[in-house]
């Protein structure tokens, strides 16, 4: 009896060690969610205050080709982002040092330069993958002749949508859409970036006219929607700063559009509750074998 004891209270032991420990481990793993949800939240909160820039992987001096070996990545805070700082390879490569750039340091485009090779012909400027398009502009969409080569810009079509009136008649509706973003411009007029001759002999500087036509790359289906947009419509050229990249998500403006943005919304209307009926009353009379329902007066 006293060893019937002694084994019940063995298994009750280990059957509380094992309790224990299954406790111990959904605690643990309970813990690690929490800290896995604590370390993402604060990862995304570090992403949200921080730019991604590009900082040197060791010190490049002036005069050396940009290269991506040399270059690494990094979210520095928004109040530590230096003026000019990229944030893409996209917008730098090709590009000369015009000062030293010192390990860890941003790569700001206040030190660098575009190379030779931007100097030379359409085709050499024309990045891989991409298409050189010319388009017609006026001296609305050329920046009144500001607009230079390798400059980035937003194109927008300024498109008339056949509509129907009320009165069952056709009319256009002028929409203004955002087709492409963070275009690069190859060249304006006949100037590709090549250095030119500003001063004749006697020191005059050369007039220079606001061209109408301004190449710009882009990939091949979108060569083909530009080329039919600038058939039907009007373009716009948006000139971007040369440090931004960012494409972001937009929408068609419109008439209805506008006025959202320009006036205030309506006030709420009030909800209107329907009043209920009191129930009407009646009473019954009977008046020999037949029964009579008279409504009660209010």
């Amino acid at each position: 009896m006293q060893l019937q004891r002694q084994q019940l209270f063995l298994i009750g032991g280990v059957g509380l060690g094992l309790l224990a420990v299954f406790m111990i481990i959904m605690y643990l793993n309970q813990q690690s969610k929490i800290a896995k949800e604590q370390a993402k939240q604060q990862y995304e909160a570090i992403l949200k205050n921080s730019t991604p820039v590009l900082i040197a992987k060791k010190d490049i001096p002036a005069g050396t080709a940009i290269n991506a070996e040399d270059l690494a990545p990094a979210n520095v805070p928004n109040k530590y982002v230096q003026p000019q700082a990229v944030t893409s390879m996209d917008r730098i490569s090709g590009m000369l040092t015009v000062a030293p750039i010192s390990k860890g340091e941003q790569i700001s485009l206040s030190k660098l330069s575009f190379t030779p090779q931007r100097t030379k012909g359409l085709a050499d400027v024309t990045p891989v993958g991409k298409r050189a398009i010319t388009i017609p502009v006026d001296n609305i969409s050329s920046l009144a002749g500001m607009l230079k080569p390798g400059d980035y810009v937003d194109i927008l079509a300024m498109i008339p949508i056949p509509v129907q009136t009320a009165d069952g008649k056709q009319s256009a509706q002028l929409v203004v859409a955002p087709l492409f973003q963070n275009v690069q411009v190859l060249a304006v007029g006949r100037e590709t970036g090549a250095p030119v001759k500003s001063a004749d002999r006697y020191g005059y500087e050369e007039k220079k006219e606001v061209t109408p036509l301004v190449t710009i790359a882009l990939g091949p289906k979108e060569t083909n929607l530009i080329a039919y947009v600038q058939e039907q419509s009007k373009i716009r050229l948006v000139l971007r700063s040369p440090a931004d990249s960012k494409v972001e998500s937009m929408t068609p403006t419109t008439l209805d559009s506008l006025l959202q943005y320009i006036l205030p919304p309506p006030p709420p209307k009030p909800e209107v509750v329907p009043v209920k009926e009191p129930p009407k009353e009646y009473v019954e009379i009977y008046r020999g074998l037949s029964k009579e329902k008279i409504e009660l007066s209010k």
